[in-house]
């Protein structure tokens, strides 16, 4: 019985490394080996992503990812701050990282799915395509999917602020007029998809990471690869 053979688990989509002087030939891995390895490094990538965002802070104590109030109630910020509403408008900024880091803890099994209903020509995709190949699948295969699960966490961790309910009111009427997008309009589809493109975002920053340094990350698999 030939032994099958696993990536490495530290291997994010090394193998669609970008080596000008040397081109992929996945034909040098069985099917069996290419998905099986991928699937198992893609699970490890996502988990970490999930792992770092979905903790406390992982919003909130990011720079980068860290969810900003809309640009229509940033524009009233100093209004409602000469109003006195301040603390509620600071409070509203924390609430709203808040939410995508309870919601982001909702992901791991739809990405999961996401990996587990791969095909062999996704797998293909992924090992010669570009540098964020992977991340482009799972944008592609599991968008809905987030939506749909982080939605009513969104919801009710926004809920227990009026000033949440007094946006959603007021952006309403402003996006009728064509003054905003519908997006926008409703601060829970903000902070949703705000947490989706943050989640994306970690997922991508590994892969490229991982693909920019592939050799030092897992010798032996390139040498079969690229018959090194």
């Amino acid at each position: 019985m030939m032994k099958r053979w696993i990536m490495p688990v530290s291997l994010l989509l090394a193998l669609g490394a970008a080596v000008p002087a040397l081109a992929l030939d996945v034909s040098r891995l069985t099917d069996r080996e290419a998905v099986s390895g991928l699937q198992e490094a893609l699970n490890k990538g996502a988990a970490a992503a999930v792992g770092r965002l979905g903790a406390l802070d992982g919003f909130w104590g990011n720079d980068t990812v860290r969810i900003p109030l809309p640009d229509t109630l940033r524009k009233a910020e100093k209004l409602l701050n000469s109003m006195g509403l301040g603390k509620q408008a600071d409070e509203l900024k924390l609430t709203l990282n808040r939410a995508a880091e309870s919601a982001v803890k909702e992901a791991k099994p739809i990405l999961v799915g996401a990996i587990r209903n791969m095909s062999w020509q996704d797998a293909k995709g992924i090992l010669t395509g570009g540098e964020t190949a992977a991340t482009d699948y799972f944008r592609r295969t599991t968008s809905d999917a987030l939506a749909g699960r982080f939605l009513p966490i969104v919801s009710k961790a926004t809920g227990r602020l009026k000033l949440a309910d007094k946006y959603n009111a007021y952006a309403g009427q402003a996006a009728k007029l064509g003054l905003l997008s519908e997006q926008e309009a409703n601060l829970d589809q903000y902070v949703t998809h705000k947490a989706m493109d943050g989640l994306y975002y970690m997922i991508a920053e590994e892969e490229k990471a991982i693909r920019r340094d592939p050799v030092g990350q897992a010798s032996k698999i390139l040498r079969k690869v690229f018959g090194g």
